[in-house]
């Protein structure tokens, strides 16, 4: 049991530094436009702002 335990830690802790290696070696743009979302008359959430605004009076 204790053996088990211990390898799933061991694992556990391997995984968290190959997800920690992937983000430095692949970093983002942190540009807003990427970042920014819009939801569509629908309420999906899509990543392209909407053509025509129409407002509900």
């Amino acid at each position: 049991m204790k053996k088990q335990l211990e390898k799933n830690r061991q694992k556990k802790k391997e995984d968290k530094e190959q997800r920690k290696l992937d983000r430095q070696q692949n970093p983002t743009s942190g540009n807003l436009d990427d970042m920014m979302a819009y939801v569509n008359e629908f309420g999906e959430i899509v990543s392209t702002p909407p053509d025509n605004y129409k407002k509900s009076e």
